[in-house]
């Protein structure tokens, strides 16, 4: 579910808690202690007071837990997951996302003191939790404020995956565990809903060129966030072209994509927002471009303009990509040069279309078929 983990991930269930240092994979030194939700309700009689002393008591040298100092915290299981299905209904987050979502540990002991000592049929925003599950928040709440404390963790990081992922993914061959889990399932989605998956790969290779060209240069994540950004950039072609923005927006947003954080999230919605509105304006949808932050925003609009570009040029059409070339131009800046045989095409719309990404990428621009 993420990748290139590094911490400490705590699976809660009904009866335990498993710990498990995690730095990459394989996982390392594993530990289960009796602090599953029904068993501390139980155990306690009921006594959230006395929860706290069992989970004290289980806490205390913890060799698991000491080595994780400082890292991220993965918290799995539905006890947990209720609890950040709280957090983020009150804070009005803007994506309704479990995986990956991250609570910052700094100011979380006023969420977690309220959930402990209200009645959970008052708290705001309960009615986002199931009726069975909110008796065993408070267990949740007291444990993870407990562990937290213990471990000193810079963030919590949300799983939706649990335990039948993990048998699962045990049984697959090395070659598909090496596989990067995020580029495959947008590898899945660009070949159920685009019009050509070979030009969606196509689009990978030619954003690199593009990129190495006009001197764009990007960290080994925002590649990985491009590569996976081309291979959904045709998802909504089949959508009304009115709605397609806002359609593979909401795609891509939601959409049980694992190894990718919810800033990642946003940047690949809102690249094939932009790519088919057109507007780089952000009146529209404000908050999920707070989630991208700045670098990533500006990223998105570059590649979207790009793709506008592409598109027009190439009607998804495979086998043309590999033919335009970006040469340096001796006026300044950089000509655009496209097949001979798609001279005809060049004219306003493309023109227009290449100034937008001009602006965008602060640079002269020119196309011409040579």
């Amino acid at each position: 579910g993420f990748l290139k983990p590094k911490g400490v991930s705590a699976d809660m269930g009904g009866g335990s808690v498993e710990f498990t240092a995690i730095d990459g994979v394989p996982t390392g030194v594993g530990l289960t202690l009796p602090l599953g939700g029904l068993r501390l309700q139980d155990e306690s009689g009921d006594s959230v007071s006395e929860a706290k002393k069992l989970i004290k008591a289980a806490l205390k040298g913890n060799q698991v837990l000491q080595s994780a100092q400082g890292e991220t915290f993965y918290a799995v299981g539905g006890t947990w997951r209720n609890l950040a299905k709280l957090h983020m209904e009150q804070q009005t987050y803007p994506l309704h996302v479990m995986h990956a979502y991250e609570i910052p540990t700094a100011g979380l002991d006023g969420f977690l003191d309220a959930v402990v000592k209200s009645d959970p049929e008052k708290l705001p925003g309960i009615s986002a939790v199931s009726k069975s599950r909110r008796a065993l928040l408070a267990f949740g709440a007291v444990a993870l404020r407990s562990v937290i404390r213990f471990v000193k963790p810079e963030k919590i990081v949300l799983s939706a995956l649990g335990l039948r992922e993990g048998f699962l993914y045990d049984k697959l061959s090395q070659e598909e565990r090496a596989k990067d889990p995020l580029l495959e399932s947008a590898l899945e989605l660009a070949i159920l809903r685009s019009r050509s998956p070979q030009h969606a790969r196509e689009m990978v290779d030619w954003s690199r060129r593009s990129f190495e060209a006009l001197g764009i240069d990007e960290t080994p994540e925002e590649e990985r966030l491009r590569i996976a950004a081309c291979l959904l950039a045709d998802i909504g072609w089949r959508a009304h072209p009115d709605y397609r923005g806002k359609q593979a927006l909401s795609i891509i947003a939601h959409a049980a994509m694992p190894a990718v954080d919810h800033k990642g999230r946003a940047f690949l919605g809102l690249t094939n927002f932009y790519r088919h509105e057109g507007s780089l304006e952000q009146q529209h949808i404000p908050e999920l471009e707070s989630l991208a932050g700045e670098r990533l925003l500006k990223r998105a609009q570059i590649l979207a303009s790009l793709f506008r570009v592409t598109y027009l040029l190439t009607a998804s059409m495979p086998g043309v990509l590999d033919q335009f070339k970006w040469l340096q131009d001796p006026r300044g800046g950089f000509t655009l040069a496209i097949p001979v045989g798609l001279a005809d095409l060049v004219g306003d719309r493309p023109e227009g279309r290449l100034q937008q990404f001009a602006k965008v990428v602060g640079k002269a621009l020119r196309i011409e078929a040579r």
